[in-house]
């Protein structure tokens, strides 16, 4: 790769604001996640899905769904 080339994707990355490498974010990690961490995970994608479906009962005009 050319230095120029080099320097358009140094500018590029610098104006879009990009904080990570896109490509690392492709392919999960091999690495182990950890007991705590996934019970964690997994509340808060609980959590998550419970804000979710309670926003779209609201916007519908449903009552919140139970549990």
């Amino acid at each position: 790769m050319s230095d120029e080339d080099c320097d358009a994707i140094a500018e590029f990355i610098r104006s879009k604001g990009i904080t990570r490498c896109p490509t690392a974010c492709v392919v999960s990690t091999q690495g182990a996640i950890g007991a705590a961490d996934r019970i964690a995970l997994e509340q808060h994608a609980a959590a998550r899905d419970r804000v979710h479906r309670e926003r779209a009962a609201a916007r519908w005009g449903f009552p919140a769904p139970k549990g």
